[in-house]
This record gives structure tokens, C-alpha cells and sequence, in this order.
């Protein structure tokens, strides 16, 4: 392990560390957009609409993010639709995420039983009340930890971004690998950027489940 090596690599490392971040949220920001959207529309079974958005949450969940992401970026332009590598790793990764984000959220949505809401009728609560007072809490509190676990995987899956030519982490890991044969170094840095990516996501999640699940049982 050559720790100069390391040394001279890190500005480029950063530099990769910011775009995959950058790409990385703004991607999950639309694929949690996209699943609350897609949740509300299953939820409330609305017509048309609740066939399109099953469709689209069968196929972007069992297709891989690297065959979405070839289609977006080689396919589009042979239909005149002209989309950045940027571009199109954020459509890539908001489109896979909002697949998994939308079955999150239903299922929390689906744990608010009938029950409380037909007492909450009966207490004379309007729609918008059961929904802001009792429907979304515990949407929330059951959705948490598979919210997290969407953010954390749909972080790991921005490592696919390479193959469409983003200077990401794994993009800058490969080259330097190619061009030096530095391997260790090169991939002792990739682990360390991924787990200061990756690492307080997990932590910070694993905070808000405890707290928001405390305030919906705790005494």
C-alpha cells in the first residue's frame, strides 16, 4: 500500500465523490417523488392511472438499473431524444427508484387499518384529517425503513454510471486501475468514499426509525 499514492489520487476522488452524490440525490429525490405519486395512485385505485403505474413498477423493478440506463442513453437519441450522461443517470436511477419507493410507501399506506378509520369517521374527522392525523404518521413510521433501505441501495446502484461514460467513483477507480495498475490503492479509496457516502445515511436512518417509532408507541 503505497500511502503517496493515495495522497496524489484523493483530488480526483473527491471530484468523482461529488458528481456521484450530486446524481445520487437528486436521483432519489425524483424516484421518492415519483413513488409517492405512484403510492397515492395505487392507494386510491384510480382509473387508467393505477394500471400504468403497476406496469411501470413490474417493469423497472425487474429490469437491471445498467439496461435501463444503455436504453436511456443509446436508445432515446435513435428516436431523436438527445439526453446527457447527467441526465440521463438521474432519469435512470429516479425511474428505478420510484419503483421501489412506490411498493414502500403502499405498504404503509395499506397498514392503517379500516378500523381506525371508520372510528375517525364516526368522531366526525373530515378526509383531510384522517389523512394528515392518522393516515400519514403511520405511513410514514411503517415506510421508514424501507425508505432507508431504497436511499442506501439506490446509492450502491450509482456504480453502474460508469458504463455510460460519468466520471463517478467507479469510472475514476477503473481508469486510474488502467492506466497505473495501482489496484489496492485504487480500490482501498473507492471502499473509503462509498462508506463516507454510504455510512451516515444508514446511521441517520436508523435514528429517525427509533424516534418517529418512539413517538407512535412510546408512552
Amino acid at each position: 500500500m503505497d500511502f503517496s499514492t493515495i495522497t496524489s489520487y484523493l483530488p480526483l476522488y473527491k471530484e468523482a465523490f461529488l458528481l456521484t452524490i450530486k446524481i445520487g440525490w437528486i436521483g432519489i429525490l425524483l424516484a421518492f417523488v415519483l413513488g409517492v405519486v405512484s403510492a397515492f395512485i395505487l392507494y386510491f385505485k384510480v382509473p387508467v392511472l393505477s394500471a400504468i403505474v403497476k406496469v411501470y413498477i413490474e417493469l423497472f423493478r425487474n429490469t437491471p438499473l445498467l439496461v435501463q440506463l444503455f436504453f436511456i442513453y443509446f436508445g432515446l437519441p435513435k428516436l431523436g431524444i438527445m439526453i446527457s450522461a447527467q441526465t440521463c443517470g438521474i432519469v435512470g436511477l429516479g425511474l428505478l427508484g420510484g419503483s421501489y419507493m412506490a411498493e414502500s410507501i403502499r405498504s404503509g399506506l395499506l397498514s392503517v387499518s379500516k378500523s381506525q378509520l371508520e372510528s375517525a369517521t364516526a368522531l366526525g374527522f373530515s378526509k383531510s384529517q384522517m389523512f394528515f392525523l392518522i393516515v400519514f404518521p403511520q405511513m410514514f413510521t411503517m415506510s421508514i425503513t424501507a425508505i432507508v433501505a431504497n436511499v442506501i441501495f439506490l446509492l450502491k446502484e450509482t456504480s453502474v454510471f460508469s458504463a455510460i461514460s460519468l466520471m463517478d467513483l467507479m469510472f475514476t477507480a477503473k481508469d486510474l486501475i488502467g492506466l497505473y495498475y495501482r489496484t489496492t490503492e485504487c480500490l482501498f479509496l473507492l471502499v473509503i468514499f462509498y462508506i463516507i457516502m454510504l455510512l451516515p445515511v444508514s446511521i441517520i436512518g436508523t435514528i429517525v426509525e427509533k424516534k418517529t417509532r418512539f413517538g407512535m408507541y412510546g408512552d
